[in-house]
């Protein structure tokens, strides 16, 4: 069942979306060749720690971070290691704050150095069909509207969709209904509602869209080994344009 949330409920989501956001906005700051993201983990975790929030990544199903940390060929939940970034590397860090019981999710891909141009093609792709997505969460539309829209996005841009991962809904709970796909027909799927609070976080593949999953049970690597990337965005639909709660 999907949960509507009030315009309070909104609110209190949105504060914790702010923590994650500042959480972002430090780490682009501060991202470079030679940092690890093991030392980018542990500051998101006393960052949020610092301002009464919780990692709830971190625990979640076993898993063991307070962040998910995917470079390169990884396509997400990459643990977090000591190994140093290296220049031209793509990484992709997505956490989730928890505040007053309440969550807000976002994934933000940073390129480091001198990375190759084609890379700088597939982070920016990546982001226009977030927001090619967004731009249709306004109540009447369907969830199949949101995944055509961020699949045209992706494909104009001669992209493919990873499609074995999805957004959801989020609130009290990190994965609530509905599942958002990033790829359908539009005209099908759930009416989206006011109230309804959901990410869309589409993953995008240099080359071909299947995975791998490596031993851990979590990290999910292209099958080719070519590059990916990903952005994500908690919003909230409202009787107007879409709220982002995650900036």
């Amino acid at each position: 069942m999907i949960e509507l949330k009030t315009d309070d409920q909104i609110q209190c989501i949105r504060r914790a979306g702010r923590i994650v956001a500042a959480c972002h906005e430090e780490i682009a700051r501060r991202i470079k060749p030679g940092l690890t993201t093991a030392e980018i983990d542990r500051f998101v975790e006393d960052y949020m720690k610092l301002h009464g929030a919780r990692p709830a990544q971190k625990g979640y199903k076993g898993y063991p971070y307070a962040t998910c940390a995917s470079v390169n060929e990884v396509v997400c939940h990459g643990f977090p290691t000591d190994k140093p970034l290296q220049d031209g590397d793509i990484v992709t860090i997505d956490m989730v704050a928890e505040l007053d019981g309440w969550m807000a999710d976002s994934a933000w891909t940073y390129t480091l150095g001198n990375t190759a141009p084609e890379v700088l093609k597939l982070a920016k792709a990546t982001k226009q069909a977030l927001f090619a997505g967004i731009a249709q969460a306004v109540p009447g539309r369907r969830l199949g509207d949101i995944g055509h829209a961020v699949q045209q996005a992706a494909e104009r841009e001669g992209f493919m969709i990873v499609d074995s991962f999805v957004g959801h809904g989020i609130g009290r709970s990190m994965h609530e209904a509905p599942q958002v796909k990033h790829c359908g027909k539009p005209g099908t799927g759930k009416r989206l509602r006011r109230g309804m609070v959901i990410t869309i976080e589409p993953i995008l593949a240099m080359g071909m869209p299947y995975i791998n999953i490596d031993e851990d049970g979590w990290t999910a690597r292209t099958f080719d080994g070519m590059r990916s990337a990903q952005y994500e965005h908690t919003i909230a639909i409202t009787d107007g344009e879409p709220i982002i709660l995650t900036c």
